[in-house]
């Protein structure tokens, strides 16, 4: 072999070796929702791009934000990324625990996220979670039975239209509830939605000096009104029901209505998951008559990177890869337009295929509705809609979800859960110094 040949190969070879050393094999914890195993089984696409490879810790959402929270807290390490939301994204990111993303390229366009969803996951103005879909909450309805109801569901029911048309809908003989709604307990489950629903009957989780609300007749007027709606015409054992359980429930013919997350609109208007694909229609989450407010949330599944970790460059490729305008594009040419994950861009919004997708307009509107800098009809010193941006919330709000869902499980009373979530939060806030 010459010398000139020897000296080529050698530098091909040496070329090989850095190649395969600067290919990381990065861990990525997750939400076991739709979109994100789709996110997996487009994995190869961004392993053929960038030489990374993906190991996937996938999680049910309690279980996810116990594993997260506790790994950033103590410095575990477990993972190179992290799928959070707008309630830890500000919070971690003020206290130094998340890696800014302030150094995309170009070509990824972060002006081009969402106002909303930007702002929910940035601190100072720094960003520090890509989302990977945003979300708000509608109402999903069987057009179907509602017309055999003789109703018309409006743009913007009432929860008293949405208390008649589950009374109308509701059909035992037939495994047909006239609604399905969030009991688990868990503050992004069924705290979540009691919070909601709670603000759009004018209740609030504390008032402008840090005193909780639970004692106020706003919130048992809320969840009065909740427990009868779901022991009336919800499904039996409603109080273990989160986003999964009801999305399964009402894919299977099993609803008459359904509020939840507007990203659950591709799954139940897709033919090959929802036998009821055909006969789905969308409406505002519903507001109590004479209250402004309506239950409608803000939310974003986010692809974070905590602070230390080893495999930052190989973590910002794949948050680019997976949130990237990209990679909107690779599922529509799979799987249609209708399956992007939604609410996160801008340019989606304004892409004319998608604006032929028959919940995108809803989904849209309910995100731009939602504002949380003003989430209550009386004044409140926090932000949030379906939850309370202060790191004590977590805590505090799950405790309070046990008691609400140990109310609707019957095991006590709507007044004995409110005493206690009552004691509950006013204990936390004295301890935190916030009164």
């Amino acid at each position: 072999m010459h010398l000139s040949s020897a000296l080529r190969a050698a530098t091909a070879l040496s070329l090989i070796m850095v190649g395969a050393a600067q290919a990381e094999t990065i861990t990525i914890a997750t939400v076991n929702n739709g979109d994100m195993i789709r996110m997996q089984g487009y994995t190869d696409d961004f392993t053929a791009k960038t030489g990374h490879e993906v190991e996937w810790v996938t999680l049910e959402e309690n279980v996810l934000r116990q594993r997260v929270t506790t790994d950033i807290t103590t410095k575990g390490g477990q993972f190179d990324i992290m799928t959070i939301g707008m309630y830890e994204t500000p919070i971690w990111g003020a206290n130094g625990w998340l890696v800014p993303l302030d150094d995309l390229s170009a070509e990824y366009d972060v002006d081009d996220i969402l106002p909303a969803m930007r702002g929910g996951l940035s601190h100072d103005g720094t960003l520090y979670a890509a989302p990977f879909y945003g979300e708000s909450s509608m109402v999903m309805y069987r057009t179907d039975l509602m017309e055999k109801a003789g109703l018309e569901m409006p743009d913007a029911p009432t929860w008293q239209f949405i208390r008649e048309a589950a009374a109308a809908m509701d059909d035992p003989a037939n495994d047909i509830n006239g609604i399905c709604l969030r009991g688990k307990a868990g503050w992004g489950e069924g705290g979540a939605f009691i919070t909601v629903t709670g603000n759009s009957f004018g209740a609030r989780w504390f008032d402008e000096e840090w005193n909780a609300q639970f004692d106020q007749p706003q919130w048992k007027a809320a969840l009065d009104f909740y427990v009868s709606l779901m022991n009336d015409y919800g499904p039996e054992g409603y109080a273990t029901n989160g986003f999964n359980e009801n999305l399964s429930l009402f894919q299977q013919g099993k609803c008459g209505m359904w509020i939840d997350a507007t990203v659950a609109a591709s799954f139940v208007t897709n033919p090959n998951d929802s036998t009821v694909a055909d006969h789905v229609g969308f409406a505002l989450a519903p507001n109590a008559e004479g209250v402004e407010k309506r239950s409608n949330w803000l939310w974003a599944w986010a692809l974070a990177i905590p602070a230390g970790t080893q495999k930052e460059e190989a973590a910002k490729a794949f948050i680019e890869w997976a949130t990237s305008k990209d990679y909107i594009e690779l599922v529509a040419s799979k799987e249609g337009w209708a399956n992007v994950p939604p609410g996160a861009r801008t340019s989606l919004y304004e892409t004319p295929e998608y604006q032929e997708v028959p919940f995108a307009k809803m989904t849209l509107d309910s995100i731009n509705a939602a504002d949380p800098t003003n989430p209550t009809v009386d004044p409140v010193p926090y932000v949030g809609i379906q939850f309370v941006a202060i790191p004590e919330f977590a805590g505090m709000a799950t405790e309070v979800s046990q008691e609400f869902s140990a109310a609707y499980a019957g095991q006590q009373s709507v007044d004995e859960a409110l005493a206690k979530a009552q004691a509950i939060a006013t204990e936390v806030m004295e301890a935190a110094g916030y009164r």
